[in-house]
């Protein structure tokens, strides 16, 4: 099964998604922040990454241009609630940047296991 990695700063966040991803099968890690969940990606890898855009300690777009940058390099679901600066610029920059699909919270079951069954099934 593909390994999945949550990085979200909101425990209530992961804890449901991982709830959503092992119910259907997943094998799944997480982190509480880009810089953790980067170096827990580093030592574990992964198929997928979940990360949300507003953290601290790293964001989701230092997340998603690390991952970008690396040898290996898996898909990439940004998700985030709008933050300060509003949804209008998450989704154009979150992908520009080289995310594969952008969720915004909240997101049911169905939409995040589609999006996850949809980026493992896209060849690079």
């Amino acid at each position: 099964m593909p390994r999945i990695l949550i990085i979200d700063d909101e425990q209530s966040v992961r804890h449901v998604v991982r709830t959503i991803l092992e119910q259907a099968g997943h094998t799944v890690l997480e982190a509480p922040d880009g810089r953790r969940g980067m170096a827990l990606w580093r030592k574990e890898s992964a198929d997928v990454v979940v990360t949300d855009i507003f953290m601290s300690d790293k964001d989701g777009f230092e997340v998603i241009l690390e991952i970008k940058n690396a040898a290996t390099k898996p898909k990439i679901i940004a998700i985030s609630g709008g933050g300060q600066s509003g949804l209008s610029d998450l989704i154009p920059t979150a992908l520009l940047l080289g995310a594969d699909r952008m969720l915004l919270k909240p997101f049911d079951r169905q939409t995040l296991l589609t999006t996850v069954e949809e980026v493992l099934n896209v060849r690079a």
